[in-house]
């Protein structure tokens, strides 16, 4: 019994570690925005955030590529696939001298690291399922959340003493321990019994399967709006904080602290979940965001940028809802779809995130002044999402009552 805990304790930290490659690609860039704008020539510091937008972009088109090759051919080697890819696009962002150049690498990094990612997903659905899914995703999200926590401190300590093509140089080494381990340690989770022939059709037949599943589509949309109110707050943070507020030096520790918020209601999802479920916690936390979002506008929409003490409670009120709705959200999702796991999540990755980016570039642009316009984009982005979540109970009611 211990070793087979010691097993799942490793499965949960290599998991972790292949999707939090994600996290210190874009998070330890976030103290250097301005200074690589300056280097490549953005005039606008609404530019700088297509830094982090764009590498979004890759992470929603790479999953279907990846995800269909890796239900042919294993999973493993699709992982190894992404990481070449995104060792060749670091060294593209590093020799940028342009916007133009920049944001092609960015892009490329994102898909090859929507391999790692979406092969780490796709392995825990084959392995686990149900609310004890839910369980290991909120406990691999909260090894995941450490990287955002010491990723911006991280490039800031490498700003300090190098310049900013120092932080791609450590992305490099980080997945080149983090695929070696991988390679050594982690089995192979699709059996060649389950195996899906490569055809130039298994997207389209993929797609046509996956929209059968009401609940998977529905979570995927409210998935894609979370996402994307999130991410506004992820590419426009340096810009509040170190413009709007003139915290330049203490960032890196406010944004580590707004991410321990995500953090603690992660890791009280895995216990929660199992007591409540999947379904209540994901109508909670998203009442709570809406509600929250509510009563920030109410307070200050006639108003600047409130005390930065005021600024942060209702950032870690909002980020302790988003906590319990990552997993939920992207296991919820998953759980009718088992069967199809690499395509599965490759094509909710892809909806979730072609939704975010653009909702996110649109948001992020009204960002100059105040915060406000962030609050407002929950506020909407919760709406709707509660929205989709009345008419799937509804349509589930009715279901049971017709049968």
């Amino acid at each position: 019994m211990q070793f087979k805990n010691l097993q799942q304790l490793e499965f949960i930290v290599l998991m972790a570690s292949l999707m939090s490659i994600v996290a210190l690609a874009i998070d330890a860039l976030l103290p250097a925005l301005d200074i690589i704008g300056i280097d490549i020539g953005t005039t606008e510091l609404a530019d700088n955030q297509l830094l982090i937008t764009m590498i979004f972009l890759g992470l929603g088109i790479g999953p279907l590529i990846f995800g269909p090759i890796s239900d042919a051919i294993g999973r493993k080697p699709v992982v190894f696939m992404g990481f070449l890819l995104f060792i060749i696009a670091s060294f593209i962002c590093i020799s940028a001298t342009s916007l133009t150049m920049m944001v092609i690498g960015r892009i490329l990094q994102g898909v090859g690291l929507s391999a790692p990612r979406t092969i780490a997903i796709a392995m825990i659905r084959d392995t686990y399922s149900g609310d004890y899914m839910a369980r290991i995703m909120s406990f691999i999200t909260v090894v995941f959340i450490l990287v955002p926590i010491v990723a911006p401190a991280i490039g800031k300590g490498i700003l300090d003493h190098y310049d900013w093509k120092a932080i791609f140089y450590i992305q490099l080494v980080f997945s080149l321990l983090v695929s070696f381990w991988f390679w050594k340690r982690q089995k192979e989770t699709l059996v060649v019994s389950k195996r899906i022939k490569f055809t130039p059709h298994i997207f389209i037949d993929g797609a046509k399967e996956l929209v059968k599943y009401k609940n998977t589509m529905g979570y995927t949309f409210i998935s894609g709006l979370i996402v994307g109110s999130f991410l506004v707050y992820l590419s426009s943070s340096q810009q509040i904080f170190e413009q709007q507020y003139n915290l330049k030096n203490e960032f890196p520790y406010i944004f580590a602290l707004l991410a321990i918020s995500i953090g603690t209601a992660t890791f009280l999802n895995g216990t929660l979940v199992l007591r409540y479920g999947m379904e209540r916690l994901v109508s909670i936390s998203l009442f709570s965001f809406f509600g929250i979002s509510l009563l920030y506008i109410l307070l200050y929409h006639n108003n600047a940028n409130p005390n930065v003490v005021i600024l942060l409670i209702f950032f870690g009120l909002q980020f302790f809802s988003i906590g319990f709705l990552f997993g939920n959200l992207r296991a919820l999702a998953m759980e009718p779809v088992g069967h199809i796991a690499g395509i599965g999540a490759a094509i909710t990755g892809f909806i979730s995130t072609i939704m975010a980016v653009p909702i996110s570039t649109f948001i992020g642009r009204f960002v100059e002044n105040t915060a406000l316009p962030l609050f407002l984009g929950f506020l909407i982005c919760a709406g709707i999402s509660i929205g989709i979540l009345i008419y799937l109970k509804t349509s589930s009611k009715d279901k049971v009552v017709t049968s």
